[in-house]
Formats: C-alpha cells, sequence, structure tokens
C-alpha cells in the first residue's frame, strides 16, 4: 500500500497488533517510515509477527507482550510508556467480545470485557497524555464498533465497552486539544479479520454482506487507512469524532 503520509521519526505504540485491524495497521505505519512499539496477548502468536517483520526486513519495532486483564502484566508496561521521552501517535485497538443473553452473562465476562475493551484503553491515555503534553502534539486513536453506535441481541457488555470508548474519546480530547494533541474514534463495521474467518462460516458473511450498502465485509486495511489519516499531519483540526467505517450499515 502506497500512504501519502510520513511518519519517518515518528515513535508510535498500537496495541493488540498481532492480527486483524491491528496487525494492518502496524503495516501501515511500518511502511510509513514509523518507529513502532506494537503489543499482542499471546506470546505465540507474537513472536510469529515479530519473524514475518524481520523477514520483510522490518528492525524499527518492538515488541511487548502484555495481557490487559492480568495487573502483573500491565502495570510494567504502564510505566514503561509513562516514561517514554517520546510518543508521536497512540492506537488503542486491543479488543474481545464475549457474546450471551444478558441473562445469561456471567460477570466474570463483563469484568474481562471492561478490564480489556475499556480499562486498559482509559489507562493507556492517561498514561502517554504527559508525554505528548511535554512536546504539545500528539494522536490518540481508540478503536471503537458500530456496536458502540447502535447495538443487537447478545452484545450487551460488549456494547458497553465501545460505547465507553466513545464517550472516552469526546471527553480526552477535550482534555488534550490545547496542547496540540488530536483524539479520535474509529468504529469499524463487518471486516474481514481471521477472527470473523474463524467464527463466521460463508454462507453467513454472504448473508449479513446484504445488509450492509456496499454489499461487502470491509478489508483490514480499509480500517487501517482511516487510522492512518487521523494519525498523521494530514489531521490537523479533527478531534473528538467518532469516524463510522461500515460501509453504510448504520445509516439504513
Amino acid at each position: 500500500m502506497e500512504l501519502p503520509m510520513d511518519f519517518s521519526g515518528q515513535r508510535i505504540l498500537v496495541t493488540g497488533a498481532t492480527r486483524g485491524i491491528g496487525a494492518a495497521i502496524a503495516r501501515d505505519f511500518l511502511a510509513g517510515g514509523a518507529d513502532l512499539i506494537v503489543t499482542g496477548h499471546d506470546l505465540e502468536e507474537l513472536t510469529r509477527v515479530k519473524e514475518a517483520h524481520h523477514a520483510e526486513g522490518f528492525r524499527n519495532i518492538e515488541y511487548r507482550h502484555v495481557e490487559f486483564s492480568d495487573e502483573s502484566s500491565f502495570r510494567p508496561f504502564l510505566e514503561e510508556i509513562s516514561c517514554l521521552d517520546r510518543l508521536d501517535v497512540c492506537i488503542n485497538n486491543a479488543g474481545t467480545n464475549r457474546n450471551n443473553p444478558i441473562d445469561e452473562t456471567r460477570i466474570e465476562d463483563y469484568d474481562y470485557l471492561q478490564n480489556i475493551n475499556l480499562r486498559a484503553p482509559f489507562l493507556i491515555c492517561r498514561a502517554v497524555s504527559p508525554v505528548m503534553k511535554k512536546r504539545k502534539t500528539g494522536r490518540i486513536v481508540n478503536i471503537a464498533s458500530i456496536w458502540g453506535v447502535i447495538s443487537r441481541a447478545k452484545r450487551s457488555v460488549y456494547s458497553v465497552t465501545k460505547f465507553g470508548i466513545v464517550g472516552l474519546t469526546k471527553s480526552v480530547s477535550a482534555d488534550l486539544a490545547r496542547f496540540g494533541i488530536l483524539v479520535n474514534a474509529v468504529s469499524p463495521g463487518f471486516t474481514l479479520t481471521e477472527l470473523t474467518m474463524n467464527t463466521v462460516s460463508e454462507s453467513e458473511i454472504r448473508e449479513l454482506s446484504e445488509t450492509v450498502p456496499l454489499g461487502r465485509f470491509a478489508e483490514p486495511s480499509e480500517i487501517s487507512k482511516v487510522v492512518i489519516f487521523l494519525s498523521s499531519r494530514m489531521n490537523t483540526y479533527l478531534t473528538g469524532q467518532n469516524v463510522i467505517v461500515d460501509g453504510g450499515f448504520t445509516s439504513v
């Protein structure tokens, strides 16, 4: 992918970057010349991604094995990023889901999704904000979801976290705007990630595609393009927004 944005010399954090949308975002930043810090909760997967990057000649990337639901793993990571001398862009992408009707939802599922989908981005925003404020510039992009704009059955907890991400984005953007830091959210619609391909049958994908005005699922790279723009120097005035990238699904 050819990008009009140059991220040379910029240090960028992407959480949950081992697959799907996160992997696409990380790859596009690398193509733009950025110095990356990426996280993954699965050590084997993180190692695989590292080997793939090295095989392609990418060396300007640091890998962190972090489990956001485990304080003993997450706390040292927060301390590390809060002590960085520079961070230009932060992408809060890591997330998970467990779908159940409300009366079958366990409190353990609620706590798990809250910790990963909402608490972790909140704490990461809090940790990186002073680093960006010192240089009076920065970009934060939080990955939300169409289920943080609308919802459907069996998504009560997931929607709570994603509606929360949108609220977090709007509030943090107001806190940081005067320091030249732009904070936005991106809400993907149906996207052809590895998780989708492993959990949704081809017939279900065809059926769901018919509900999307564009008639298909998004590719992860199509979500990444929006994130790249919001993170770039081309974005100079857009902040506090939730950009919905769903092929028109939430408009009909």
